[in-house]
């Protein structure tokens, strides 16, 4: 979830996961993958920065083989 402010100066906590674009044409709009829009205050750049930002606080690794026993890792299936 990432903070933003609405064009009429409202602040908005958006799910940076249902972004599916985001455009500078000069408002910025941002496109989710529910096909709703809205604009925000924030430059195109600063939107993607922070969605990036949101992004790095869960890292998706793929586990390497032989890790789970090497751990205690338990296998599941």
């Amino acid at each position: 979830m990432i903070l933003l402010t609405r064009l009429d100066g409202r602040e908005i906590i958006v799910n940076a996961d249902l972004i599916e674009s985001i455009e500078e044409s000069p408002d910025t709009i941002l496109k989710f993958t529910t096909g709703r829009k809205m604009m925000v205050r924030e430059k195109l750049k600063e939107v993607l920065a922070r969605v990036m930002d949101y992004r790095k606080q869960f890292p998706m690794y793929a586990i390497p083989a032989g890790e789970e026993e090497k751990h205690g890792w338990e296998q599941s299936g």
